[in-house]
């Protein structure tokens, strides 16, 4: 009797653990008022911004992006000064876009003038890296903090 109540102890411990770590994987998605899930991209996130091409002299330098999502839209501001020569200060935009239940919609990315550059956009399995690139000459990935 008491082999038959610890197995069964045992068996609900691992059950639960094994309905939370999904419960987990859910948690960075949302589900759209139409029923669509996209990912969930709120809040900071660790940026590696590598520039190339005709903006190579800015070079490659690290940021964090704070990104707020309202439903399946995006933008995400910079919250330090990028370093010189370049001109983005803490608090501008620097990527705007829409998800759709694939990944991303359409993302731009937007200059330090304010310009924007749209973008190919790919975020990971797990949600946590996101790589946007122009293909021209800027190259940001993100990590979820």
């Amino acid at each position: 009797m008491v082999r038959k109540i610890f197995a069964m102890f045992v068996c609900s411990i691992a059950l639960m653990m094994f309905v939370s770590t999904l419960n987990g994987e859910d948690s960075k998605k949302i589900t759209l008022p139409n029923g669509e899930t996209v990912w969930d991209l709120n809040g900071e996130w660790d940026a590696l911004v590598e520039s190339y091409g005709p903006d190579a002299r800015f070079g490659t330098y690290s940021n964090v992006f704070r990104i707020t999502q309202t439903g399946s839209t995006f933008s995400a501001i910079r919250l330090k000064d990028n370093p010189p020569p370049g001109s983005g200060r803490a608090g501008t935009p620097t990527l705007q876009g829409e998800l759709d239940k694939n990944g991303f919609k359409h993302v731009e990315q937007v200059y330090s003038t304010g310009s924007l550059s749209p973008s190919k956009g790919q975020i990971s399995e797990d949600g946590n890296k996101i790589v946007v690139d122009n293909g021209v000459r800027l190259k940001v990935t993100l990590t979820r903090k």
